[in-house]
């Protein structure tokens, strides 16, 4: 038991024990990896209090000292880098290269532009002059934001929300995903070392309908920003709209990409791999619905196939991995059902099997190798439902009208992306298609500056530099009359 490590709730500034855990497996072994707070509402009620408590003191420090403390964050954070990457590949599967290179150092970005972003808007305070009238609008934080996350990219969608509530001033409650727990309460050290005060942020571990059902609840709860699935979202919806709390929701995508005949194959078929399968699919904004203009399916097809099964699956600490198991047990589950299903709607396996296989060292665990599946009908329900995870689906396709409606006909609309050399036909297509972001000869291109959210049943409000000042603070008018004889009604 002594490998095991034990998160502990992080409450006012203090680490909390829990009466009850919850075991933790490593992906790649299957084994217990960590044991994890199984929190209650009584947990919940302790940290919402000790938010609300610290919210005074931390809404009226001066912005340039809640940039500075979150620089520091950024700082302690850069400096642990290795020690972060590690827990994060333990924890939930990703090759370690990857954590190294891309996800914890998108955690320091998100930290550093957010410090910075505070410092440099304008749009805090805004004045309107008229003769005799002064209008100006100014911005307050909202309060207590509950921040909820999923086991996907833990810490850094963690910090994506994090970074502006701190920023603007609000104080915070999160609750990470049961699954992946371990550098959440590693960065509660962090936040401590960096000298943000106690109560600022909180952290409480467990299920999503105990922990977070209170958490969403609790009437000291100002606003929810959440990232998760669409069923948990439209719940948290539902009770946000019944306590007129402001939501910001991303709920997942069925992404699609459409590539024509003057697609640059060498850029095209490389991004489509990373897109399909990087982090094992396990990405909202992941390719899993390819369609491909008739006249060169074929190639396409064989060219994508051929690349899908060079791509090497093992130990996610281990160098070369570039593709580690899915997350969780229930999460290999859920795709080997849909494989099942695949298999029943007369899909044809172009890569991969609906008999799942070790890796080559024999390394038990949560595999899944590269799936690509072909001859499926748009209706079915691989083409149609978040399956999330190394499974993409190859579809021909006649015309510009004919894919655009199709691409469209799915309940998410998160992002697509294009692949063409003709930029008239890109600026064409774009704008018809229903999602939050469109990709064009590229994708998984972030500029934070960028609003990031989905359309349909993929999500409801939108995240970014401007946008998430507009979601973390609250706008108000503020009318000064400075001439008396000046009278005016409507």
């Amino acid at each position: 038991m002594s490998d095991i490590i034990t998160v502990k709730n992080f409450i006012n500034g203090e680490f909390v024990e829990c009466k009850k855990y919850l075991d933790s497996f490593s992906p790649a072994t299957g084994s217990v990896f960590a044991r994890v707070p199984d929190s209650e509402g009584t947990d919940v009620e302790q940290a919402v209090k000790a938010a609300k408590n610290a919210f005074t003191e931390w809404s009226n420090k001066d912005p340039s000292e809640r940039s500075k403390l979150l620089h520091r964050v950024a700082d302690i954070l850069e400096s642990r880098l290795q020690e972060f990457a590690i827990a994060e590949s333990k924890d939930q599967g990703k090759p370690l290269w990857l954590a190294q290179e891309v996800e914890i150092p998108r955690a320091v970005v998100n930290f550093r532009h957010f410090a910075n972003t505070i410092l440099c808007d304008k749009e805090m305070c805004v004045n309107q002059p008229e003769d005799g009238i002064l209008n100006y609008t100014s911005r307050s934080p909202c309060g207590v934001t509950a921040v909820i996350v999923p086991w996907n990219l833990p810490l850094y969608l963690l910090s994506f929300k994090l970074g502006p509530a701190l920023a603007y001033g609000n104080t915070v409650v999160a609750k990470p995903s049961e699954f992946t727990s371990v550098t959440a309460w590693m960065l509660c050290s962090v936040l401590k070392e960096a000298g943000i005060p106690d109560g600022v942020v909180n952290m409480v571990f467990g299920y999503g309908h105990k922990a977070g059902e209170a958490l969403i609840r609790n009437p000291d709860v100002s606003l929810i920003t959440f990232t998760g699935s669409d069923r948990a979202g439209l719940h948290i919806a539902e009770i946000a709209g019944a306590m007129a709390k402001k939501v910001s929701l991303e709920m997942g995508g069925k992404n699609a990409a459409i590539v024509f005949s003057d697609a640059d194959f060498k850029n095209c078929i490389p991004s489509l791999i990373r897109g399909s399968f990087i982090n094992q699919g396990q990405v909202c904004l992941s390719t899993s619905r390819i369609y491909v203009e008739r006249k060169i399916f074929s190639i396409f097809a064989e060219k994508f196939v051929a690349e899908a099964k060079k791509i090497k699956m093992g130990d996610p600490l281990a160098e070369g991995t570039w593709l580690g198991p899915v997350c969780s047990k229930p999460h290999y589950e859920k795709i080997k059902e849909y494989l099942k299903i695949a298999k029943e709607e007369g899909a044809t396996f172009l890569c991969g099997s609906e008999n799942l296989n070790l890796t080559e060292d024999g390394r038990k665990g949560y595999f899944i190798g590269p799936v690509v599946l072909s001859n499926l009908p748009d209706d079915s329900r691989c083409m149609q439902e978040e399956i999330f995870g190394p499974v993409t689906c190859l579809t021909p396709f006649e015309d510009v009208k004919d894919v655009i409606k199709r691409a469209n006909k799915v309940n998410y609309g998160l992002s697509a992306t294009i692949w063409s050399t003709d930029l008239q036909k890109i600026h064409s297509i774009a704008p018809k298609l229903e999602v939050g972001t469109v990709w064009c000869n590229c994708w998984l291109v972030r500029n934070l500056h960028m609003p990031f959210g989905g359309e349909k049943r993929s999500g409801l409000g939108r995240e970014g530099t401007e946008d998430s000042r507009e979601f973390y603070t609250y706008k108000k008018t503020i009318c000064v009359k400075y001439k008396l004889n000046n009278d005016s009604f409507f």
